[in-house]
Order: C-alpha cells, then structure tokens, then sequence
C-alpha cells in the first residue's frame, strides 16, 4: 500500500460494519479528498519510473567504477598507456548515460510535483516529459556535485595513470 492510498483504516474513512454494510465515517477536518484513484494511480506511475531510474543510475555508477578499478589495474600493472586511453572511453559513456538518468529522473520529479496538485493541467496518465526537458540544459545536470565527486577523480586518476606510462 503506498502513501497515496493509504487511510483505509481509521477515523473519517468510509468502512464496514459488523455485518459488512458499507459505514459512512464523518470526514477527517470537513474535507474531501484531493485526489481522485485515477490522479493516484497516475501518481504511482510516475513514481514508479522514478524508482526505475534511480535504480539505473546505481548500477551504471557500480558497473564504471568496477570497470574503472580493473583498468587502472590492468594498466598500472603493465605500465600501459593504451590501456590507461581505452579507460577513458566507457568513463565517459558511463559518465553520460548517469547523467542521462538524472535527467529524466529530475524531468519526471517535476512532472510528479505539477500532476500532484488540484486541478492540474497536467494530462491524465500522461508520462510526456520534453516540456521539462526543453528547460533543463544538459551542463546543468552534467555538472551537478553528485556526478562530478564520483566521476571526476575517476577520470583525473585514469589521466594521471596515462600520463604516467607515457
């Protein structure tokens, strides 16, 4: 049950009686509720992809950093230059397919933050992210303090790896 959906139980809600006869409870502070199960579950769609990137930006940062480690090993141990230029390559892949998830992470949190409220224009259902996208540079996720603190000295130690075996 997620935080939406949640209140089932307890004062003010609709229940059951013994018998299982629906029972009206009187509403909790005189008010209806805010959100209708479809504007809940679009909610839960969009949280949902959310989770998913969020999830994807994890394994993207431990699969760099395993293959950064084996290559700076590799490299460091034979003392190879070629080694320490082919490193760089999947670094900076990983380093824009992180900041690819960040992006449209931040592009759905924003779209969860306008189809939250009443009477938002936000289209039922819809997972349309290119308005938030359209105002969101890409050197402005690139180098945010998240990516940079683990992408950079990565990079820094596979250029001075480089320069080292030259």
């Amino acid at each position: 049950m997620t935080a939406l959906s949640e209140g089932s139980q307890g004062p003010g809600v609709a229940g059951a009686d013994a018998d299982g006869a629906d029972v009206e409870g009187p509403d909790v502070g005189g008010r209806e509720p805010a959100l209708g199960a479809d504007r809940i579950k679009h909610l839960e769609f969009i949280q949902a992809t959310i989770t998913r990137l969020g999830t994807n930006s994890f394994l993207v940062k431990g699969w760099a950093l395993t293959l950064a480690a084996g290559l700076f090993a590799l490299s460091a141990s034979r003392l190879s230059w070629q080694l320490a230029g082919v490193g760089l390559v999947p670094l900076l892949c990983f380093w824009y397919l992180d900041c690819f998830f960040l992006r449209q992470e931040r592009a759905f949190r924003r779209l969860y933050d306008d189809a939250r409220r009443p009477g938002s224009t936000v289209e039922m259902l819809s997972m349309d992210v290119a308005p938030y996208l359209a105002r969101m540079p890409w050197p402005e996720v690139w180098q945010t303090p998240t990516l940079l603190l683990f992408y950079a000295p990565l990079l820094l130690t596979d250029l001075a790896l480089l320069v080292f075996a030259l």
